[in-house]
């Protein structure tokens, strides 16, 4: 049984796997790969990761699965997961950095939906204000960014579609609790690395790195985004409620926008610099929750 001090934690380590995958648009923009290919080679990459990080943990190399439909359900949720970062790569060359992160990670709102929908699970409380407040956070980011677009109306499209794929991927591997998470990773990981070969022989344009530089884009993006980023959100995504998860899962875009200010010169204005004020406070507030509540359990214990 899972309490609200460790779930906590569940959702700050989720929070942090979020932030390091909004490095991914940045390893994205830098590469000059094909979008498929990209997404091969972020997956290829981390295999050997997760190996060996297997084999330091649990003293093997195999990956035993506790239940035989954990196969089915992670080759599912790989196949939306492809379709989500295929469509995300694609559309950051048609519209901005900006603009693709923050539609892409609209899928928090799906994943609550889909899981009130299908599993009947009510938001948590606070829900409502809590995500509100972030969301409207990011959106300020992105509405009021000196370079923000509109009329790039294909590349909004590739990004609402790639949205629901990634809701999909989150609620299924939400819902495979009794497996370990190094199992999920490892054949979603698998899988999507499979998944992206056709794809990448089809889309045409460059699939092998030709330079160092190329080669360390991808290394870093399988192991901060792949390796790091998503083991971290698949830990934590099915210890809390779909509705915290989907407000700890908005700190990818708040991490891209504000890499994209620093590296491409998307200098943040005043306005910006209050709606991230918004957000910063909000994660502050759970993090200095956190802290008080270890504090109270430790002093508890010592006096039981």
């Amino acid at each position: 049984m899972v309490n609200n001090f460790q779930k906590t934690n569940y959702f700050l380590m989720l929070a942090f796997g979020a932030m390091l995958i909004g490095f991914a648009p940045i390893f994205v923009k830098w590469s000059l790969l094909s979008p498929s290919a990209i997404l091969f080679w972020r997956m290829l990459l981390a295999l050997p990761l997760l190996i060996i990080f297997n084999y330091v943990v649990n003293k093997q190399f195999l990956f035993r699965v506790k239940n035989k439909n954990t196969i089915f359900y992670t080759a599912l949720a790989s196949l939306a997961f492809t379709t989500d970062l295929i469509l995300w790569h694609a559309s950051m060359s048609i519209t901005s950095v900006s603009n693709a992160t923050i539609i892409v990670n609209s899928a928090p709102i799906f994943v609550a939906i889909l899981a009130f929908l299908i599993f009947k699970e009510k938001p948590a409380k606070g829900f409502g204000i809590s995500f509100l407040t972030t969301y409207i956070g990011i959106i300020g980011l992105i509405i009021f960014s000196n370079n923000f677009t509109s009329g790039r109306v294909f590349g909004d499209i590739l990004c609402m579609i790639a949205a629901i794929g990634y809701a999909v991927y989150l609620l299924v591997i939400s819902r495979l609790g009794k497996e370990t998470s190094l199992n999920i990773i490892f054949y979603t990981t698998f899988f999507c690395c499979l998944f992206s070969i056709l794809p990448m022989i089809y889309d045409g344009g460059n699939h092998i790195p030709t330079s160092h530089f190329e080669w360390t884009n991808l290394f870093l993006m399988a192991f901060l985004c792949q390796f790091g980023g998503q083991f971290l959100i698949t830990i934590g995504i099915g210890k809390v409620s779909a509705s915290n998860g989907s407000i700890g899962l908005l700190m990818q875009p708040l991490t891209a926008t504000i890499l994209a200010a620093f590296i491409f010169s998307e200098i943040l204005n005043l306005i910006q610099i209050l709606f991230l004020g918004f957000i910063i406070f909000y994660f502050l507030k759970l993090f200095i929750f956190s802290t008080f509540s270890r504090s109270i359990t430790v002093y508890q214990l010592n006096n039981c």
